[in-house]
């Protein structure tokens, strides 16, 4: 027997093998713990979806907001090695953000301050919060006034030779303290996800956008040549610390209050700190993959880090409307029913959650794939940015859209496991991901440029995807798979229709219109909507379960008793 068998209790009725039995670490009282009613999961599924939708309408204004960044990025440094100077120096900072900050956090601590809640011990999840916060602060400035010191030693290790080095650490230092601000988000954000409000944290980063923005186009004046670049960086500071402001504002519209306690000892904050751990390495991981991706981009050419960041923020519009969505809205409920022990529920959730993701997230791919070059054309080919950037960063695109639905359910199961206090299972899928990765853009990279660098980071999500599912079946038992391949079977049919329509009407657009600006955005908007009313109807034909939780929603209905 493995250690991991020794570790589970039996299984229970129902097949399923409960992954944790966690003791309450003050007394409080008992959470009755039972399988929901189906009336009271159709309300719960009903809930869940008006939160995502609402969840992703203020996504989207973020994602655009971040294009128009990016199209003012373009504009200003086009993919040139001054771009690809701050993408490296950007990434390395948000990798210990990974590592320390943010989701990190979030991950780490919304389970366990949420099992307080559940057991109605609130004084000890505020001094939870309000002990982590101080925490995380400090630990968090010592970080970066150390790096700031080891910047021109640290940075070298991460920058091929045909990008800019002594730009990238300075643009490094002075880009690393947003690592305090982003920490001290993280907090925030988990406490207002464990009151199931999404809106500040949703809309925060529209205004992180709109401040880059000003602040680009206001200070860019005041310098000349690639300093130029430090108003981008400025500009990153300052959106930084406004997103802190909005959702730190929310709070007020919880119970949760900050309290003057530094219980650094106590149990609770040791078990988020255990639990931090290899949350930390999973996350962590995770981000490397950005960072392998610019550094063997480096080695291509100097544009090749720029064009791949570049490709990755036009993937990241569908993954952060969509699968973000989905995961952030789902993880405080899965935490809930974990908690409960709830486990059928658990598991019934998570299973809506991989279904909804293959509903949204696929055809997004098939769009990507036939309309990468008209996308990155619209987006970014202007000023600096020339017809050879287009075809670059469309090439990154294409590659990028196959790990498009990969992406979002690997986001949803390991966060999966992560509601389930079982960090170190993503933990080492994660390890498998990035050696994959590694190997796969060192082996590519030569003959493919960065399309075989984009194209490891797919294969490897693959992977990684393929290890979560056989090892939570084994967690949870049955995980709805034969319901979830007949959904994701009849997505792959409608998303080929999708593909096609939208092509079509683009290209016949595009040859009568002409490349003009209004011309492109009209050709590129008729496909994509000729493509997504064609995709409605086929999934409307093919009887998708799920599309009824999308009709409801546009027709404000309720679930039905």
């Amino acid at each position: 027997m493995s250690e991991q068998e020794r570790l589970d209790p039996p299984l229970e009725a129902g097949g399923a093998r409960p992954t944790m039995r966690l003791e309450p670490a003050t007394e409080g009282p008992e959470v009755e713990v039972g399988v929901p009613s189906a009336e009271s999961r159709t309300e719960r599924a009903g809930r869940l979806a008006r939160s995502t939708a609402l969840f992703s309408l203020a996504t989207s204004a973020s994602r655009v907001a971040g294009l128009v960044r990016e199209v003012f990025a373009a504009s200003y440094f086009g993919v040139s090695g001054t771009m690809s100077a701050f993408t490296i120096a950007f990434q390395v900072p948000n990798l210990v953000r990974s590592l320390f900050a943010d989701a990190a956090i979030q991950a780490a601590f919304v389970p366990v301050f949420t099992e307080q809640l559940e057991r109605g011990n609130k004084r000890e999840a505020f001094r939870l919060a309000s002990t982590l916060i101080y925490l995380v602060t400090l630990v968090l400035t010592a970080l970066t006034a150390l790096f700031i010191l080891v910047a021109p030693v640290l940075m070298p290790l991460f920058v091929g030779s045909k990008v800019p080095q002594d730009l990238t650490v300075t643009l490094s230092q002075v880009l690393f303290p947003i690592l305090v601000l982003l920490g001290t988000t993280g907090m925030v954000v988990g406490i207002l996800n464990s009151y199931n409000r999404f809106g500040a944290f949703a809309i925060s980063p529209f205004f992180w956008n709109v401040a880059i923005i000003v602040v680009l186009v206001a200070l860019a004046p005041a310098f000349s040549g690639s300093d130029r670049i430090y108003a981008y960086a400025i500009g990153v500071l300052v959106g930084t610390a406004i997103q802190l402001a909005i959702p730190s504002w929310d709070l007020r519209h919880t119970e949760f209050r900050l309290l003057r306690v530094f219980d650094w000892r106590s149990l609770q904050v040791r078990r988020v700190l255990l639990l931090m751990l290899p949350v930390t390495l999973s996350l962590g991981l995770i981000n490397f993959n950005l960072l392998i991706n610019s550094t063997f981009g480096s080695l291509v050419s100097s544009q090749a880090p720029a064009a791949i960041d570049k490709a990755f923020r036009i993937y990241m519009l569908p993954q952060g409307i969509f699968s973000v969505a989905v995961t952030t809205v789902l993880f405080p409920t899965l935490a809930r029913l974990a908690a409960r022990r709830d486990y059928a529920d658990l598991r019934s959730t998570m299973a809506s959650g991989m279904r909804q993701i293959s509903l949204l997230l696929v055809p997004a791919s098939a769009a990507i794939l036939v309309l990468s070059v008209p996308m990155v054309r619209l987006v970014y080919q202007r000023g600096e940015f020339s017809a050879a950037d287009t075809d670059l960063v469309a090439t990154a695109l294409f590659w990028f859209a196959f790990s498009l639905p990969l992406n979002g359910l690997f986001l949803l199961l390991t966060r999966t496991f992560f509601s389930l206090q079982r960090p170190w299972i993503p933990t080492a899928i994660s390890g498998i991901n990035l050696v994959i990765t590694a190997v796969g853009a060192l082996l590519l990279h030569g003959p493919f440029g960065v399309g075989g660098i984009v194209a490891a980071t797919a294969i490897a999500t693959g992977v990684s995807v393929l290890a979560q599912v056989t090892l939570l079946r084994r967690q949870l038992g049955r995980l709805e798979l034969g319901r979830f391949i007949w959904t994701s079977t009849r997505v792959v049919a409608a998303s080929a229709a999708l593909a096609g329509v939208s092509y079509g009407v683009w290209r016949a657009l595009d040859e009568a219109l002409g490349r003009s600006f209004g011309a492109q955005a009209l050709s590129l908007i008729c496909g994509l909507v000729a493509g997504a009313l064609v995709y409605w109807i086929a999934i409307n034909l093919l009887r998708i379960p799920e599309v009824g939780q999308i009709r409801r929603l546009i027709r404000r209905e309720r679930p039905s008793r």
